[in-house]
């Protein structure tokens, strides 16, 4: 091929394998400046006779130098420069011309770097710049990286959030038709996405419980320990039974599309459709009235008792609000949740931290398993990439920790949900503690600085690439570098995420508060008592109510986190202290403050 790159020639093969090279450095190779000079992670030119070939320099060898100070280089090979026959030059992966021994070796300048990584188009996204010349952009094959999955690997600290909102933001402006769910444990991502994302939270999520599968019902049921055995039997053999009663109510009413005749409809305890909790608890008290032994019956009375209490959590008042009242509300729970509306934000952050801890394994459970569905039974209609933060907590590779629902959701998007337009994006800290099976299916991996030795094992064995070695520099990289490997990219690539505006820097709001504390001056009793309100109302729940007929940018929990529960019930006690002005009573006593907090609470 023509040596038509103005740099010098910095050495020459000395040997060369199937998949590696090893060259001799001249001398004036080894005097260049730091940043011309050949060292590792430097990508060289080998100048054979038909094509440039390309390799990554992963280790220099001074042990075995000459008189002359000479030393060598090991590059693995992975791919080749070629010449159209209009004189364009466009990079090809793997080798078909291989260099022979003698063969110069060039630095790559800037120019060949863009023809190796000259990617930009429709089909890519610009996500930052290489490490190793900034004036090359680097770019991500945006189809290929959400239709195979992709993950990101990186320590606390490294800026694995930062390129995460990167991401992103570079995939919603490539892709508009795409929905966006995004779990967000730490309600860290919200400000990142202020004009793009929907914010979900304890204040405003609707789930009915009556969406949960049998075993997420159960998991809720039991607060997250494992279930009574005599009682999970009585729950698989009358929640079936709950559900046909109410649709047949709701024929006899005339409201049901469904012709079949009262008693006709059989669910399993699986099937996606309302029923009531007072259902539910009458048909286990009519059985615990038919027990002839009545020592038996202490199970379905304590199975009672435990759905009651669960109800009447106000926690749970997500999943549990008109838990006895009923309607079918699945239409607007997924217009909600996947945001499928054409003119509306694209993207959902679906905040976990407000939520009860014993219950967040089941609600991603019951997210994850319906965004597979609906893919799945809408024939991918909407094309829905599924984000998890913090991924190894939700499908860890060790069976016996972890909620077994969750984890089977998440691998089925990995396994099957491309078939139907459902991608998935991994966000972790400990690779080695997710599931190896789920890592598998991402094809495109974005590793950042990780120390952990077993972490890095993960990923050296999900890498085939020839270019592994470059797994060696992890330890080192600097903050917001990453190497990318797999099919988004065109080679495995160390680059640096590009710089959000001050304002989109991902933060946790649980945060935003303890800056304004001069750590000199301490706290006074005031603002002790305040965060013992707030830690008590987080614990008591929020029963705060969104406006009816507002659209979701305009109503006032549309920002991340919502208001505290003190501010709420600040604002009933003052709604009822005016109702007490507005409305006193001529010859009683005036009425108690208490009880008028207490009647506009329900």
């Amino acid at each position: 091929m023509p040596a038509d790159n103005p740099r010098k020639a910095v050495g020459h093969v000395v040997t060369i394998a199937g998949s590696n090279a090893t060259i001799r450095l001249d001398a004036q190779a080894r005097s260049a400046p730091a940043e011309a000079g050949v060292t590792v992670g430097k990508f060289v030119a080998l100048e054979a006779a038909k094509s440039s070939v390309v390799g990554v320099v992963t280790e220099v060898e001074g042990a075995n130098r000459t008189r002359d100070g000479e030393l060598t280089a090991r590059m693995d090979l992975l791919g080749e420069i070629k010449r159209r026959d209009d004189g364009s030059r466009f990079f090809h992966r793997g080798i078909t011309n291989y260099p022979v021994v003698g063969d110069q070796a060039v630095a790559l300048g800037s120019d060949m770097l863009r023809v190796v990584y000259d990617t930009a188009g429709a089909d890519t996204i610009d996500i930052g710049r290489l490490q190793q010349d900034s004036s090359v952009g680097a770019y991500i094959k945006v189809n290929e990286m959400l239709h195979k999955h992709f993950a990101i690997f990186g320590s606390t600290g490294v800026g694995k959030s930062s390129g995460v909102a990167v991401i992103l933001r570079a995939i919603l402006a490539a892709k508009p038709a795409l929905r966006i769910f995004l779990i967000d444990p730490h309600n860290e991502y919200a400000r990142s996405f202020r004009e793009e994302a929907h914010v979900l939270n304890p204040n405003n999520l609707k789930l009915p419980f009556w969406l949960f599968n049998f075993e997420e019902a159960v998991d809720v049921f039991f607060r997250g320990r494992p279930g009574l055995e005599e009682e999970v039997e009585i729950l698989a053999q009358l929640i079936p039974q709950a559900k046909s009663q109410f649709a047949s109510t709701r024929q006899r009413e005339g409201q049901s599309l469904r012709k079949n005749e009262p008693g006709s409809i059989a669910f399993t305890v699986d099937t996606p459709v309302p029923y009531l909790l007072s259902d539910l608890v009458n048909l286990i008290d009519e059985r615990m009235g038919k027990l002839e032994n009545r020592s038996n019956a202490t199970r379905y009375s304590r199975l009672i008792s435990r759905i009651e209490s669960v109800r009447k959590d106000l926690r749970y008042a997500f999943m549990f609000d008109n838990a006895n009242v009923g309607g079918d509300t699945m239409v607007d729970v997924l217009n909600q949740l996947f945001r499928l509306a054409p003119n509306g934000r694209p993207m959902t952050v679906m905040q976990l931290a407000g939520f009860p801890a014993e219950v967040v394994d089941s609600v991603v459970s019951v997210l994850g398993r319906m965004a597979f569905d609906f893919g799945l039974w809408s024939d991918g209609a909407v094309q829905l990439l599924f984000v998890c933060e913090e991924a190894h907590r939700y499908a860890p590779g060790d069976k016996s920790v972890g909620f077994g629902p969750t984890r089977k959701a998440i691998s089925r998007i990995a396994k099957e949900g491309r078939k139907y337009g459902v991608f998935l994006g991994l966000i972790t800290q400990r690779p080695a503690e997710l599931d190896p099976t789920i890592i598998s299916q991402c094809s495109t991996l974005f590793a950042m600085r990780m120390a952990n030795e077993r972490d890095q094992n993960v990923i050296r064995a999900a890498v085939s690439d020839a270019a592994a070695n470059l797994l060696e520099f992890v330890p080192s990289l600097g903050t917001r570098e990453v190497f990318a490997f797999g099919e988004g990219v065109a080679l495995p690539t160390r680059l640096c995420f590009g710089q959000l505006a001050p304002e989109h820097i991902p933060r946790s709001e649980s945060m935003s508060s303890s800056a304004a504390i001069d750590p000199e001056k301490g706290v006074d009793t005031a603002f002790i008592a305040s965060v013992v309100e707030r830690w008590r109302g987080a614990t008591m729940g929020n029963k705060r109510k969104v406006e009816d007929g507002l659209p979701d940018a305009e109503r006032p929990d549309a920002e991340a986190g919502g208001a505290p529960a003190l501010e709420t019930e600040r604002a009933l006690l003052g709604e009822a202290v005016l109702k007490m002005r507005r409305e006193p009573a001529p010859e009683a006593p005036k009425p108690d403050v208490r009880s008028l907090l207490r009647s506009v609470r329900k």
